[in-house]
């Protein structure tokens, strides 16, 4: 247990049975009446973000979540297989909870695992990861105004837009945050 006053960003909490990971926080002193601390919260099970007001002073439970660095080996129908690097011990990841990371996932990646009381319960991402591009369109004629891009297909079958000069066979990074080029790898 630990005081709302102390909360940080990116710590797991339970609150009413629910595990939260605080996406941000903010302390509210108003003229009128007592603090209180606002959050956002992403619900680590269903994936959704709401807001929480807690009141100042009040008790969370922080939750012991441990996270490992597992590397990604294949998909199997439904579920993406991973592998601890030290115990070689696999880990399958249902298909449904990796909706959006798994258009970044391509033999060998490692990411951090984060597991809940012996369940799986989130995925993270490097922040920048290089891939092979497969497929580029050609850039039209007249086409360089102001930061022509034109479209690639990386390794993992994404669609990226980069800038004219990238071809086929050619090494990009890409961020995972938001999927967009970054860089010549």
């Amino acid at each position: 247990m630990f005081n709302v006053n102390d909360i940080k960003n990116g710590m797991t909490i339970k609150h009413d049975g629910v595990l939260y990971q605080v996406v941000e926080f903010q302390h509210v002193k108003p003229g009128k009446g007592s603090a209180f601390v606002k959050t956002k919260l992403k619900n680590l099970r269903a994936g959704t973000t709401q807001e929480i007001t807690f009141s100042a002073g009040i008790k969370l439970e922080k939750a012991d979540v441990r996270k490992n660095q597992l590397s990604y080996l294949y998909t199997t129908g439904d579920a993406y297989v991973f592998m601890d690097n030290s115990t070689y011990e696999q880990t399958e990841i249902s298909a449904s909870m990796l909706e959006e990371e798994s258009k970044y996932l391509k033999e060998g990646i490692d990411v951090e695992v984060m597991d809940y009381e012996g369940e799986v319960i989130g995925v993270s991402l490097p922040e920048k990861v290089s891939y092979k591009v497969i497929s580029a369109t050609e850039a039209v004629k007249g086409n360089t105004t102001s930061g022509a891009q034109k479209d690639v297909t990386i390794e993992t079958g994404m669609v990226v837009k980069v800038p004219l000069f990238i071809g086929v066979d050619d090494e990009i990074i890409i961020t995972t945050r938001d999927g967009k080029y970054f860089s010549r790898a």
